[in-house]
């Protein structure tokens, strides 16, 4: 094997060159590329979220840009074409930015976080698991972008500077008037009182076992860094319905760190452990967002706040 072949296949697929070049080839379903992740940031930013940011261009990113295009009054053609790329593009902000990792964010703890959920109720809290979790999380990535975008940085250690994508934008002004849940779309969506769209959200919804409760509800509140109240007999996939317990706040709680309560009993909307898996597996009946996605909506809401769930 020559070294240029070999070169071109250890290469990681992402680059912060080409992430941060506006001139961009069109993009449809199925690739990944430095392209996708472009295009995730800037969605993301504008508030169309496809849950974490990975470079690959599936079913989340799909919608949320279908979503845009349909905001943005453009042709909904399902590919990140040149009137889609000029509407992202206005936003001329970096799509990446450097962070110092400091001392604080490798004070942890740091914990692995067994999957039964009675393990997870004997810890004093449902921490990170790692620091490079922790930075993931933080600016919206999947670890592994994180890790391509940075091959020889050191997540554990301060002081290193790393590249990230640029997703810290400012919280949207205005309250959200009503709150829709899509089955279909597998999506939340938030709307002003006038009826413009502030804010797209990938979510996981529902399972056959825990059909989505059609209908018009209210939301009643939001608890941030909940606890989480397990009781077996609500999970129809609970090994011994009799256990109950009182699993301990954290990022890796299995509610995140955001619960906002429905008027539907036992129904939320809420963070997840579990970031990669939104829009690709079912819940046993909630409505899961990423962490940082749940925290943004639960900045828009108030108790009163429609909340409309549609097939």
């Amino acid at each position: 094997m020559g070294v240029a072949q070999a070169d071109k296949q250890t290469r990681p697929p992402f680059d912060a060159a080409s992430i941060g070049n506006p001139i961009q080839p069109e993009l449809s379903p199925g690739q990944t590329s430095s392209a996708v992740v472009r295009a995730e940031i800037l969605l993301a930013r504008a508030h169309f979220s496809c849950g974490e940011i990975d470079g690959n261009f599936g079913t989340n990113l799909q919608k949320a840009l279908v979503a845009f295009q349909q905001e943005r009054q453009l042709p909904q053609t399902h590919r990140v074409d040149a009137a889609t790329w000029a509407a992202l593009n206005t936003d001329t902000a970096s799509a990446l930015t450097d962070y110092t990792i400091t001392s604080d964010d490798e004070k942890g703890p740091f914990a692995p976080i067994p999957q039964d959920l009675m393990a997870q109720a004997k810890l004093p809290a449902l921490v990170y698991s790692s620091p490079l979790e922790e930075l993931a999380e933080r600016f919206h990535a999947s670890p592994a972008l994180l890790q391509a975008l940075n091959p020889q940085s050191d997540f554990t250690a301060a002081d290193v500077t790393i590249v990230v994508p640029n997703v810290l934008t400012m919280p949207l002004a205005a309250q959200a008037a009503k709150v829709v849940v899509s089955k279909s779309e597998s999506s939340v969506r938030a709307y002003d009182a006038n009826d413009k769209l502030l804010a797209y959200y990938s979510a996981t919804i529902g399972s056959d076992h825990d059909p989505l409760p059609v209908g018009d509800w209210k939301i009643r509140g939001v608890s941030r860094n909940p606890e989480f109240h397990y009781s077996a007999k609500l999970f129809w996939d609970a090994k011994n319905p009799d256990d109950t317990a009182v699993i301990k706040p954290g990022p890796n709680n299995p509610v995140g760190v955001v619960w906002i309560d429905l008027s539907k009993e036992h129904w939320g909307i809420h963070g997840t452990p579990e970031p990669s898996l939104i829009g690709h597996t079912t819940s046993h009946g909630c409505i899961r967002l990423t962490n940082w996605d749940a925290s943004e909506l639960a900045g828009m809401v108030k108790a009163g706040t429609p909340a409309i769930l549609k097939e």
